[in-house]
């Protein structure tokens, strides 16, 4: 059974295993800890120089939720899935995901 979902997926490369999908899983991982993100930003902004001393709760509430979700093995292959289907479609269309979603000029 594992092996019919590994021929789900394209071969990855070294480098997105261990760069691009974790890149695409800190991204999800701050949207998903959004309010520990917020927290922490403005505890910062309010604290200045001191944040170092006085951010150090909203800071381990935030280290905690991206912790959590990094060690997070479905975590991983929901990224993973996600990063395989862009890549696909990618080389089906040739646009990147972020331009994909930019609508066409009306004056066509």
């Amino acid at each position: 059974m594992m092996e019919a979902a590994k021929a789900d997926y394209p071969h990855l490369r070294h480098v997105e295993t261990d760069v691009l999908i974790p890149k695409l899983m800190r991204e999800k991982a701050k949207e998903r800890c959004a309010e520990k993100v917020e927290a922490f930003n403005h505890c910062c902004k309010d604290n200045g120089f001191f944040m170092v001393f006085k951010c150090r709760e909203e800071n381990a509430a935030l280290k905690e939720c991206l912790t959590v979700l990094y060690k997070d093995a479905a975590f991983f292959e929901e990224c993973k899935r996600e990063y395989v289907r862009e890549k696909l479609e990618f080389e089906r269309t040739g646009i990147p995901a972020k331009n994909r979603t930019q609508k066409l000029p009306t004056s066509m």
